[in-house]
């Protein structure tokens, strides 16, 4: 039994959902389409006098495995834009279990969990030798259309395509 406040069981990786049926292979490849990692070494210019990151340097290792994750969907900030709407974080959320430090290597997770009515994505931070969860957090975002500037409260159909995804 994995005892819910155990840092050495929350390290642990999450297992993709179990799928029944015919459809499971092509299922398991949208699972792995909807996320990706990214390693980033630790710089000087992102720590204290102590070498432990500021805690603000969270949002934009979450940022960096976001952009990379748009780009593996061909659907960043640029192609949003050509699209006719703008995805404005509207919350963002960070929980943090174990500090990084200075030369440390850590796996920023980013994966896609919710897009019908927004985009929210989850992230895990992990340090890359031990696999030892260092932070968690979500991000969402809300379509705006760039035509009239108004909150779309669905999805737009463009990225439920960008998803391989049929829309709701």
């Amino acid at each position: 039994m994995e005892c819910k406040l155990c840092l050495r069981c929350q390290a642990k990786p999450a297992l993709p959902p179990k799928l029944n049926g015919t459809n499971a292979a092509r299922e398991n490849e949208k699972i792995m389409l909807h996320q990706t990692s990214i390693d980033i070494q630790i710089p000087f210019h992102d720590v204290d006098m102590m070498e432990v990151v500021w805690h603000g340097h969270y949002a934009k290792y979450f940022e960096i495995a976001r952009c990379a994750l748009l780009d593996k969907i061909d659907y960043n900030y640029p192609q949003m834009r050509d699209s006719g709407y703008a995805w404005p974080v509207i919350d963002l959320n960070i929980r943090y279990a174990q500090p990084a430090v200075f030369g440390q290597t850590i796996t920023v997770k980013a994966q896609i969990v919710e897009w019908e009515n927004r985009l929210k994505i989850n992230y895990l931070i992990t340090d890359k030798e031990s696999g030892l969860r260092l932070t968690k957090g979500h991000s969402v975002q809300v379509a705006v259309d760039l035509a009239n500037r108004e909150m779309c409260f669905a999805s737009p159909a463009v990225l439920f395509e960008k998803l391989g995804l049929e829309a709701a």
